[in-house]
């Protein structure tokens, strides 16, 4: 169960109701489990912790948290009811630019731009969109610009995802990205540093599982969202973001299908916030 929010948004990405879900099956399948005359197994709720970069199923995995479990299901809520939800792998990097400061309006000559460095590594990644498979996703932010606009910036720094369907494929598109910050601290005479701050592997869904899911799904009138939709096409093949479930699904059979809870937003927005949080 997880139960993290976002920062200044709060629970857009319905992580309330991912714990909801999961207590709720865990209170319907312990009454099952007590009513029945024989053993069919044994029942773990787990909360799993800061899954909004923080890995906190990896950190579980490595203490084993799972050694003793056979089986792993978990929900999302979404706009949509999808049985195999595409969840990719993703890398998270800091990337840092050293540069020299200098005074911007009287000797702009000695100084060494490390603004200008992120400025171009941010419209390198742009351009390298034309050249990247569909299913694959580069989104980052530039989390320090400098000190002051007379200064000429020695450190910059940026934060960026990268996700790809598959482990093979997130290193191919890793191996791009690093030319282009390399190129870009090149062009501006900084010295860059690329460092890996976490890592999520793709979601492995178990056929057996989801079988099991949709016929107890659908015999609760539960109506799964149409391979294609008109406006967004095949829906199956939209990546559905990225999450340390993946890691999970690696270690032992696992499913993840989101659920509809009745609203048009799409996670990790404001008004899926407050979808979140109405009956």
């Amino acid at each position: 169960c997880e139960y993290d929010a976002l920062p200044d948004i709060g629970h857009a990405c319905g992580h309330n109701l991912i714990a909801e879900a999961g207590c709720a099956a865990g209170i319907g399948i312990k009454a099952a489990l007590e009513a029945s005359e024989i053993l069919l197994g044994r029942l773990t709720i787990l909360g799993t912790p800061a899954e909004e970069g923080g890995g906190g199923k990896i950190e579980m995995i490595k203490n084993g948290c799972f050694d003793d479990v056979d089986i792993a299901m978990m929900v999302h809520p979404g706009p949509l009811d999808m049985v195999h939800a595409f969840f990719i792998a993703i890398e998270l990097l800091t990337v840092t630019y050293s540069g020299k400061a200098s005074h911007a309006a009287a000797f702009p000559w000695e100084g060494i731009n490390a603004l200008d460095a992120a400025v171009a590594a941010y419209n390198g990644m742009s351009m390298l969109r034309q050249q990247m498979k569909p299913s694959w996703r580069v989104h980052g932010i530039i989390t320090n610009g400098g000190a002051k606009p007379n200064i000429i910036p020695e450190k910059s720094e940026m934060q960026y995802y990268l996700r790809a369907p598959t482990e093979a494929e997130l290193k191919v598109l890793m191996q791009k990205a690093g030319e282009v910050f390399h190129a870009a601290g090149q062009a501006t005479g900084c010295t860059v540093e690329v460092k890996s701050t976490g890592h999520y592997s793709n979601v492995v869904s178990n056929p057996n599982l989801l079988e099991l899911y949709v016929k107890n799904s659908l015999d609760l009138g539960v109506k799964f969202t149409p391979d294609y939709v008109p406006g967004l096409g095949r829906v199956h093949d939209i990546p559905a973001g990225s999450t340390d479930m993946g890691d999970v699904s690696h270690v032992i059979p696992s499913i993840h299908p989101l659920y509809s809870i009745g609203t048009t937003a799409v996670i990790h927005t404001r008004a899926f916030t407050d979808a979140t949080n109405t009956d």
